[in-house]
């Protein structure tokens, strides 16, 4: 280890950083008192006299000195912190914890070969798949946007998901911004006790130690400056570092006005790629697709009818493919035009009148044996949660109604949480026959078959 006092050049500037950063108390009483004694890479290495000195640093002020070096823009990156005397070190950049597991939230069928390229998105598929294969490459940040059930999830987890069995060695975040707030929100001002300030920096730590950060729905984040604030320096360390990020969002980033200037700033330094609706002819080709992973043969007379008049949402879309699906086996008939007419109309047409937001709530409750007021209102309950999410995944599937409408239907809930419910569901009918039977029941009793 090099003599003590040879790497003032380097940390004079970071000191200085760090006199704008913390306050005079902290600065005078901890910052003076530590002396750069290495640099090892791209970490320098502080000497502090004391193992509590070590202590508060690590606990109190260690997101602010990393945020002074790279500020300072000396080069560096981190720093690592060993009291007088010792060998080894009492604070570790948290890019060095071993402890990463592999992100257990993806959904396995999204990825790229899933995905329908078409004409009007070969481009933003191209770019997609370029940031897998080279994250921190050509495209950093990637901003995708575009409206509800367009495909941006499905591109984002595609990412996440080829990184992961292919860079197992890359630490992959992939989160719904509705989860990044909330876990902000809740270290800030939900937690009490001594161990609060810890959680704090453990939850920044988590998220600026990704070598790949994947927030789904940004715009989220509008209104929130706290998180905002979070945001902001977990995307500087990261771009910093060379780190990737990919953020979708509903909107691009010149109209999220609610967000701070220097994010929109941020985001349109990358590459910003809209998700364009599908033609008939895109359309075509994903029912296809979803038919043949359904093990299913449609006719394409079928597939045109199913096409018409369908909305740009490629949720939509399967979910009329899957209604006509769901009518054959039902019926035990093979799926043809005249069928998927008779299915479409039971389920929106024809049953209108019957088929209602108002019926699907009634049904649910009387299966379950819950109050109306119970399966619309806040209890977290398991016996009122699970009929509460099948409520919501049945009124995504047999009403055609916007999911900002539903979330108004079921209590006021918010777009995001009618997409996790219907999610939720649609996974668990895959795994669980109790789930799938109790919602064929009553799908039956409402389509009263």
């Amino acid at each position: 280890m090099a003599e003590k006092g040879n790497f003032d050049f380097i940390y004079n500037p970071i000191k200085e950083k760090m006199q704008e950063l913390v306050s005079h108390i902290n600065y005078t009483t901890y910052i003076e008192k530590l002396t750069p004694v290495d640099i090892d890479g791209r970490y320098i290495v502080l000497e502090t006299p004391t193992e509590s000195f070590a202590k508060y640093i690590t606990g109190t002020l260690a997101e602010k000195m990393r945020e002074a070096i790279i500020k300072a823009d000396v080069g560096l990156v981190d720093f690592r912190l060993k009291v007088e005397g010792s060998d080894g070190f009492a604070y570790n950049s948290p890019d060095e914890d071993d402890s990463y597991a592999a992100p257990s939230n993806l959904d396995k069928r999204f990825t790229f070969d899933s995905y329908v390229v078409c004409r009007n998105n070969e481009f933003l598929h191209a770019a997609a798949l370029a940031v897998a294969e080279d994250p921190a490459g050509t495209y950093n940040p990637l901003f995708i946007y575009g409206g509800t059930g367009l495909g941006k999830t499905h591109l984002l987890q595609a990412i996440a998901n080829k990184i992961t069995v292919e860079k197992p060695n890359l630490k992959v975040i992939y989160v719904t911004c509705e989860q990044f707030v909330n876990e902000i929100i809740d270290t800030m001002f939900t937690s009490r006790g001594p161990d609060a300030r810890d959680r704090g920096n453990k939850l920044r730590q988590h998220y600026r130690s990704a070598d790949v950060l994947i927030i789904d729905d940004i715009q989220f984040i509008e209104n929130k400056k706290a998180v905002q604030e979070e945001f902001f320096h977990t995307f500087n360390e990261l771009v910093s570092k060379g780190k990737q990020i990919v953020i979708s969002s509903d909107h691009p980033p010149k109209e999220l006005t609610a967000l701070e200037e220097r994010l929109r700033t941020r985001f349109l330094g990358g590459l910003v790629y809209d998700v364009v609706p599908p033609t008939f002819e895109d359309k075509i080709a994903i029912l296809k697709r979803k038919a043949f992973e359904k093990k299913c043969i449609v006719p394409d007379e079928v597939l045109n009818f199913l096409a018409q008049d369908s909305g740009d949402d490629v949720r939509t879309l399967e979910g009329r493919l899957t209604k006509v699906i769901f009518a054959a086996k039902l019926h035990e008939v093979p799926i043809t035009a005249e069928l998927a007419a008779n299915a479409l109309n039971e389920a929106v047409s024809e049953g209108k009148e019957e088929v209602t937001s108002a019926s699907v709530i009634s049904a649910v409750a009387a299966y379950f044996r819950v109050s109306k007021a119970d399966l619309t209102g806040k209890s977290k309950k398991k016996e009122i949660v699970i009929p509460r999410q099948i409520c919501c995944y049945l009124m995504c599937d047999l009403l055609s109604l916007p999911l900002i409408s539903i979330g108004k239907e079921l209590g006021g809930r918010d777009h995001t949480t009618i997409i996790h419910s219907r999610d939720k569901i649609e996974e668990m009918l895959r795994v669980n026959d109790k789930i799938a039977k109790d919602v064929d029941d009553i799908k039956n009793i409402i389509l009263k078959k």
